[in-house]
């Protein structure tokens, strides 16, 4: 080997072990994705261990797959993840599971990468459909299996989808075969995700694809049709932390636990709203829901 491949081979091993190791005196790097739940939790996350005498360092609006692989490369400690990204996307398992075990399964394979999963939160941010609650009202729609029956019975109801969920292999398609029913090709509009909350405010379509915890759906007055048939994955928040950082700094996993407990669905649709439609900071948002959880 020649002198420069040994240093250059040198250098890469020490930079190696640099990320991946980690000590109580080091920043914990929290890391978040590019939407306004991530952000939420990345500053909370931020706030609350800085308050415990930890150096922070924030880094947010991170692409899913990027905040992943630089968490196992060692370059972030810890960020909240959602069980059904890690299950389907990370460790390409298709099987259908309950939460609990979508839980242990991605608890047990994440393992083996170093990364540990704390206490899931009951803040499930799944794929849903939604329509407006006058018309759940009115329709007597309120599951996905009522939802089967009316458009089989010959009701004709529009859904807006973004491209994405249209196309997927697990996505509208399998969907539509598990309750056995299918919107007719001119009734499914295509738009981008964020459109899909306007188009069912505004009464251009009948049904909307949205997020589980979207601060739009309280907010704009929407009920989530019940996955009667537990076709969609749970995406239980979580917080992941590098077994490295947690066995250097181990209180962080009591403290990210307390936090995980008071998050449900009602509280993350709250806070997601407060950001997206009553725009206060996301500073401010996630200082007030620490302070008044008690968890400050």
């Amino acid at each position: 080997m020649k002198f420069s491949k040994l240093i250059r081979t040198a250098t890469a091993l020490a930079l190696g072990f640099a990320a991946i190791s980690a000590t109580a005196a080091d920043p914990i790097v929290v890391g978040g994705k590019n939407f306004t739940e991530q952000q939420i939790m990345a500053e909370m996350t931020g706030q609350l261990l800085t308050a415990k005498g930890y150096k922070v360092d924030v880094r947010a609006g991170m692409g899913s797959a990027v905040l992943r692989q630089a968490q196992e490369n060692g370059q972030v400690d810890v960020y909240w993840e959602y069980t059904g990204t890690s299950l389907i996307t990370y460790n390409k398992v298709e099987e259908k599971m309950s939460a609990e075990k979508t839980y242990a399964m991605v608890k047990e394979l994440d393992a083996k990468k170093n990364l540990v999963w704390l206490n899931p939160s009951k803040a499930n941010n799944t794929y849903a459909l939604a329509m407006r609650k006058a018309d759940v009202q009115a329709k007597g729609i309120n599951s996905l299996s009522k939802l089967a029956s009316a458009i089989k019975a010959g009701q004709k109801l529009s859904f807006a989808s973004n491209a994405e969920f249209a196309a997927r292999s697990d996505g509208l398609k399998p969907l539509q075969e598990a309750y056995g029913f299918e919107f007719p090709r001119a009734d499914v509009k295509r738009m981008d995700s964020g459109l899909t909350y306007q188009a069912l405010r505004d009464k251009q379509v009948d049904i909307a694809l949205v997020f589980a915890t979207d601060g739009r759906i309280p907010a704009f007055d929407f009920v989530v049709l019940e996955d009667d048939k537990n076709y969609f994955p749970a995406y239980a928040l979580t917080p992941v932390i590098r077994k490295a950082t947690l066995d250097a700094n181990p209180k962080i996993a009591d403290l990210l636990n307390a936090l995980s407990s008071k998050l449900d669905d009602a509280v993350m649709s709250r806070l997601n709203a407060s950001v997206d439609v009553d725009r206060k900071t996301i500073r401010d948002v996630a200082e007030g829901f620490l302070k008044s959880s008690g968890i400050l």
